[in-house]
């Protein structure tokens, strides 16, 4: 029986496998501030905002609506950038999440040696391919914490950008 099996997991995916969850908690917390950004750029009433927020089914969705809704016509230019900076903070660790999320996980036979197998097609000139591997290793439980610092960085920019600009809260 491999430990994967018995749900025994090496101290490193243990640690990955947490830090994969603090990340998902700390993305969500932070898209979730869409809503508010939504509310303010539209200027409708913050439960609106919540039914468009809901609407929308993926985070790069909600993202794109707010990117469209600050480059329409009429809204102030340091407005747009700041804005844009902010989401495009946000589609850099919106990726790394996604691969988290989006893999399947592989172990050797002995259940250790811990993988991710990216699930997205890639299409080039004359050839497919998928199921790039990448080994779960201190590198990787390195990326993830970045990742977590940068979007917790986000997250207290939207507020201070929210505080700024008078959006609703």
């Amino acid at each position: 029986m491999s430990s994967t099996e018995t749900g025994e997991f090496s101290d490193d995916f243990q640690t990955f496998l947490t830090l994969v969850g603090r990340l998902n908690y700390t993305w969500t917390n932070t898209e979730s501030l869409l809503i508010h950004m939504i509310a303010g750029l539209t200027g409708v009433r913050k439960d609106v905002a919540t039914v468009i927020f809901l609407t929308l089914n993926t985070s790069r969705a909600r993202i794109d609506l707010v990117e469209r809704l600050v480059k329409m016509e009429g809204q102030d230019p340091a407005l747009r950038e700041e804005v844009l900076e902010l989401t495009q903070s946000m589609h850099k660790t919106l990726k790394l999440k996604n691969k988290y999320n989006h893999c399947i996980y592989s172990f050797d036979n002995e259940g250790r040696n811990a993988s991710t197998i990216l699930m997205r097609i890639s299409d080039h000139k004359d050839a497919i391919k998928f199921g790039k591997m990448s080994p779960i290793n201190k590198r990787e439980i390195s990326l993830v914490k970045e990742t977590i610092l940068k979007t917790e960085t986000v997250n207290k920019g939207l507020w201070d950008f929210f505080r700024r600009r008078k959006f609703p809260v």
